[in-house]
């Protein structure tokens, strides 16, 4: 097993982090196993591109809800890493916290 579970959609609310924003938070490292995908499918080209990741930020995007951490973008550099045999992978990680007071999330 690759990934903690594979999902086909975002369960979170919208976060609204914009590219600037990703690009603040530091990268970490997290094991693939506890990630959970938001997509099932993945383009092979994006997969086998060996510059899939030069217009991009060279760190997947994880978001962080309910104690679960859901792959929303790199879900090729995942699969690279996976087939390298390494267990881990560098992802910038947003947190969203439930608001019960405001009913929100911030």
């Amino acid at each position: 097993m690759i990934f903690k579970r594979v999902g086909a959609s975002r369960p979170y609310p919208d976060h609204g982090l914009t590219a600037k924003d990703w690009a603040a938070l530091p990268p970490r490292q997290l094991r693939l196993d506890e990630l959970v995908t938001t997509k099932d499918t993945l383009q092979l080209g994006s997969l086998l591109d060996e510059d899939s990741t030069f217009y991009g930020d060279l760190f997947a995007h994880v978001v962080e809800w309910h104690g679960e951490y859901y792959l929303e973008d790199g879900l090729h550099r995942a699969l690279r890493a996976a087939l390298q045999q390494r267990l881990v992978l560098h992802a910038r990680v947003h947190t969203l916290v439930s608001d019960p007071a405001a009913g929100t999330n911030a």
